[in-house]
């Protein structure tokens, strides 16, 4: 692709809105046009970076405005639809998480990418967390031996947060089972060399609050998922958007046979890691004391940009990964392939818990 990609958010008013400093300080991208549905704060934001195009209708930009790129950061329920529709018409998408709330349509994304002449990522940022991307440099330097045993939770209350943005009372709490899998389950899945989870098992806590109206969430308070790997591993991933708690919304634990990690619980604890070739017998190590060492200059020396991005600047590193990938020809770090396999698992999770806690196969959209 051209080096002058001419870029289209929609949800820039909210969500879509974060990842404008990513594109503007990016010599290849340049902001054309923003769409979303509230239209005197879109304007207030395109006013903002110095972009005259304007839109309310989606696909009326995606027709009109001259985009080579659209970021889709809308609710959840609209991801496949308008992903499909920017394919439709060789647009490539970069797409909030999760890449689909069905596995139906899940694979209808997946046939339209095959067809399409443009590319599609998924931006699952969390991935690209500093001390995510440590750990992982630390895995692929073969200093965790054979991993086997992992763990991811997403702990955010979000009761609040539903009433300012009905859409997660439907699709994030109306349903039973994990209906948010890619922000623990994306960096196990890299650290595990991308293995992917080939089945399933998701069990609740069962219910013990009520929403705004005074109705039970569908969803129950925590849900754990048991999810076996492609190469033996076993990840469980724990959910809890409804608990009175504060949030961990990024806790992870990794196990191998020659070390472990396990990220902050609160309190002033820090990333700590235990490496067999370089600690004393089971002793907890500050894992930033290995980041001279292994972190990639990116994060040693971060610009000022990444620095004041989102999600611990997950958010302006998974712009420039995009933007690199299609600038060289390449497919993007976390392919179509790669998002199914981020987002499947906790679509399965639900038939699991709807068919009491039972195992289920995931299944390979590369099969598809």
């Amino acid at each position: 692709m051209s080096r002058d990609i001419k870029v289209g958010i929609v949800g820039a008013a909210r969500r879509g809105g974060t990842f404008f400093s990513a594109f503007t300080s990016n010599p290849n991208t340049t902001i054309t046009a923003l769409c979303d549905i509230n239209e005197d704060d879109v304007r207030t934001r395109a006013a903002e970076i110095g972009v005259e195009q304007v839109y309310t209708d989606y696909e009326t930009m995606l027709d009109k405005a001259g985009i080579d790129l659209v970021v889709i950061g809308t609710p959840m329920h609209l991801h496949v639809p308008q992903s499909i529709a920017a394919l439709e018409r060789d647009i490539s998408v970069l797409c909030e998480v999760t890449a689909g709330v069905s596995i139906e349509e899940c694979r209808r994304l997946v046939e339209v990418r095959k067809r399409s002449r443009a590319t599609y990522m998924m931006a699952e940022n969390y991935i690209y967390i500093r001390q995510n991307i440590l750990v992982w440099e630390l895995v692929k330097a073969g200093l965790f031996g054979e991993l086997y045993y992992g763990e991811g939770e997403y702990i955010h209350e979000i009761r609040d947060l539903m009433v300012q943005t009905p859409w997660r009372r439907r699709w994030q709490t109306g349903v039973n089972g994990n209906t948010y899998p890619t922000h623990p389950l994306g960096p196990l899945y890299e650290w595990f060399g991308g293995q992917r989870v080939v089945s399933v098992c998701c069990v609740g806590s069962g219910h013990h609050y009520l929403d705004a109206e005074g109705k039970p969430y569908d969803i129950e308070d925590s849900v754990t998922t048991a999810c076996r790997l492609s190469g033996g591993g076993l990840v469980n991933l724990r959910l809890d958007l409804v608990s009175n708690r504060p949030h961990n919304a990024s806790y992870l634990h990794l196990q191998g046979t020659k070390g472990c990690y396990e990220s902050p619980r609160g309190l002033g604890d820090k990333p700590k890691i235990w490496l067999l070739d370089r600690h004393e017998y089971n002793t907890w190590h500050d894992l930033d004391e290995l980041a001279e060492e292994f972190l990639p200059d990116k994060w040693l020396n971060p610009s000022k940009e990444a620095l004041a991005a989102g999600h611990g600047g997950g958010d302006y590193m998974v712009v420039q990964e995009f933007v690199d990938a299609l600038v060289d020809g390449k497919e993007p770090p976390i392919d179509i392939h790669q998002s199914m396999d981020m987002t499947l698992p906790g679509l399965v999770s639900q038939l699991s818990i709807e068919q009491g806690s039972a195992w289920l196969d995931v299944p390979d959209s590369r099969e598809w």
